[in-house]
């Protein structure tokens, strides 16, 4: 994948140096006959088309912030409530993610939705422990994450 950015990257900046035109413009449209190019001739480098990975970190990131809003509204109408009938616990999250960066992102994700906390991880990095505000479910939970951001990780780093 980083050979494929930087193969694209040279093709924009020759394709400046052939138009003889050394703008932003010009070199937007090099980069785009270089994805053109790359994609054209993927069978010949080797790992897969590298916007493919791109494009789920992109959707990574919605998801992100799609959860972002939606929890932020959550604890603001659990803020404004007139009695507290939640439930907060701590629960233990089973890991797919494998790798110590899988692990951070998930666990940083975590933290970063407003409502839950990422506590720690296990000796064995098999378990992450979280503290959430309203648990209504704990199965309920655990899916949520594991469908939402741990697939998400796992599409972006595998």
């Amino acid at each position: 994948m980083p050979f494929q950015i930087v193969l694209n990257i040279i093709i924009a900046i020759m394709w400046m140096f052939l138009s003889e035109s050394y703008t932003f413009t010009t070199f937007v449209v090099g980069y785009i006959l270089g994805i053109f190019l790359i994609f054209v001739m993927r069978r010949f480098i080797n790992g897969p088309f590298y916007l493919h990975k791109v494009w789920k970190v992109m959707l990574l990131v919605l998801l992100f912030l799609r959860e972002l809003i939606v929890s932020s509204i959550d604890v603001v109408k659990f803020v404004y409530k007139k009695d507290l009938d939640n439930r907060p616990g701590i629960f233990a999250l089973p890991l797919e993610v494998e790798s110590n960066w899988e692990i951070t992102i998930l666990a940083n994700l975590i933290s970063l939705t407003p409502g839950t906390l990422s506590l720690a991880v296990s000796d064995d990095h098999q378990t992450l422990y979280i503290h959430a505000m309203d648990i209504p479910d704990i199965e309920t939970s655990i899916n949520e994450i594991k469908e939402t951001f741990e697939k998400a990780i796992m599409e972006v780093t595998r």
